[in-house]
């Protein structure tokens, strides 16, 4: 069967609808479904876009129902599909297809196991176009032919598929407890590292603080140019800069930096919006510039040990000073003059090494923890794929 026979007489197969900016309303009663709100069988609810009853009517969209299929035809992976859970009024996006099932020999939940299986994205690489973003046409997505066994053993198949699942699932939630638990260990152990150190210096006292960018001005785009790297071009958990993907600015900018600041062994920079005072420690060479959302730390290697003062910005000493006294609700942020005032906990230099020494050890445990844990949750993403292998190829 095809998409166009599931649907049948009752049914529909469609498109959603082409919405631009100019049409959406943020105080609108129709919320628009977007491809961030599907997922490989679950509904996301991310985001938050309207529009108005009159537009949508003027504009001949397509409502929603509760049960409705969405597939992605664009992004990754290609043709993900969920079930639409909510009633109320929603249209979706263009780039999602919509079907409702009018056929009696489907089963709604074995047909979206199917469109998640390996099977069927076997199938979509058939069709698909496009080189850097793949995307396949309605059209084409009704050419992929389907078999449906009879409704009896659909059944059987997705309670069986269920079964597996939930067990996987128990124990992914475990896995997840224990990589949240890990992350308040880590915390506790940089808390406590520093909790015999009496006395306090002001940051601006051991290290240089410095905005990479003080006009806070973007520098426009030059191809071939230099990476501007800000903090969401920093990957915390690969301990990596994402560089290839980074804006590119002109070398005159770089140029201009270098007179202002050189990077050393042991600088690290903190984000200043949003997820703030997270340290990352910057490699070198010095082949690209800092944003103006991070500021550059340069600790002063004869009074502090570099490392003691990077892993006590790890901790949540820092992350308290720097929330004082902020609202919950508002996107937090500060100045380079209030992280200047920062105060650092400081010890001899002997006590200084030891305490690094003591965080490297324990770190290195938690971190390798972490591994597994993530090795393993990869894993189990791969299990679930090879549950809807077998369960499409007759092997269960």
């Amino acid at each position: 069967m095809r998409f166009s026979e599931i649907a049948g007489e009752t049914g529909i197969f469609v498109d959603g609808d082409w919405i631009e900016k100019k049409d959406q309303d943020a105080k609108g009663a129709v919320r628009l479904i977007q491809l961030a709100d599907v997922g490989p069988g679950e509904f996301r609810d991310k985001s938050d876009r309207h529009i108005t009853v009159e537009k949508a009517d003027e504009l001949h969209c397509t409502f929603l129902r509760k049960g409705d299929i969405l597939i992605a035809r664009l992004g990754d992976p290609l043709c993900k599909a969920c079930v639409f859970p909510l009633d109320g009024l929603y249209i979706t996006a263009v780039d999602v297809a919509i079907l409702r099932i009018g056929s009696d020999v489907v089963n709604p939940k074995y047909l979206i196991y199917l469109l998640n299986s390996p099977w069927f994205k076997d199938q979509v690489k058939q069709y698909e176009s496009g080189t850097t973003r793949k995307r396949i046409s309605r059209k084409n997505l009704d050419r992929i032919e389907m078999i449906f066994p009879p409704l009896p053993e659909q059944k059987r198949i997705v309670a069986r598929i269920e079964e597996l699942f939930s067990q996987l699932d128990a124990g992914v939630e475990t896995l997840k407890k224990t990589k949240a638990q890990l992350a308040v260990y880590r915390q506790a152990v940089l808390k406590e590292a520093f909790s015999d150190c009496i006395d306090s210096v002001t940051m601006d006292s051991i290290a240089k603080m410095i905005d990479p960018q003080p006009s806070h001005r973007t520098p426009p785009e030059f191809e071939n140019g230099i990476p501007y790297i800000g903090i969401g071009d920093i990957d915390y958990t690969g301990k990596t800069i994402r560089f290839k993907e980074a804006r590119k600015v002109n070398p005159a900018v770089f140029e201009e930096h270098l007179q202002r600041y050189t990077l050393r062994e042991g600088d690290f920079v903190m984000g200043k919006i949003g997820t703030i005072g997270k340290p990352f420690r910057l490699p070198l060479p010095q082949n690209y510039t800092l944003s103006a959302n991070v500021i550059l730390i340069q600790p002063d290697a004869e009074k502090i040990n570099p490392e003691y003062l990077f892993w006590q910005f790890s901790s949540p000493l820092i992350t308290e000073q720097l929330m004082e006294g902020k609202n919950e609700t508002s996107q937090p942020a500060f100045g380079i003059q209030k992280a200047r005032l920062l105060q650092i906990k400081m010890c001899s230099p002997d006590a200084q090494d030891r305490i690094v020494y003591d965080i490297r050890e324990k770190i290195s445990v938690c971190e390798n923890i972490e591994q597994t844990v993530t090795l393993t949750l990869q894993q189990a993403e791969a299990m679930r794929q090879c549950i809807l292998k077998d369960a499409f190829e007759g092997k269960m």
